[in-house]
């Protein structure tokens, strides 16, 4: 039953089991002790920069002009 809705609730309800009621907030709690406020938001130049580089390799199409 994995990758499933009841696959994922039954092993929610294992893990409190095991680990105690609060064991979602504990290791979303690590999570948030181990960040250091970095990324994008820290350095605006570096987003800048991934963004051009993103774009310059998009995927996407370039619009077509249509005469209408």
């Amino acid at each position: 039953m994995p990758g499933t809705v009841d696959g994922a609730k039954k092993a929610r309800d294992t893990n409190r089991k095991r680990h105690g009621k609060d064991f979602y907030a504990r290791i979303g709690a690590i999570g948030g002790k181990k960040s250091t406020g970095g990324g994008f938001a820290a350095n605006r130049e570096l987003a800048r920069i991934a963004g051009a580089k993103g774009g310059r390799i998009s995927r996407r199409r370039k619009p077509t002009v249509t005469n209408e």
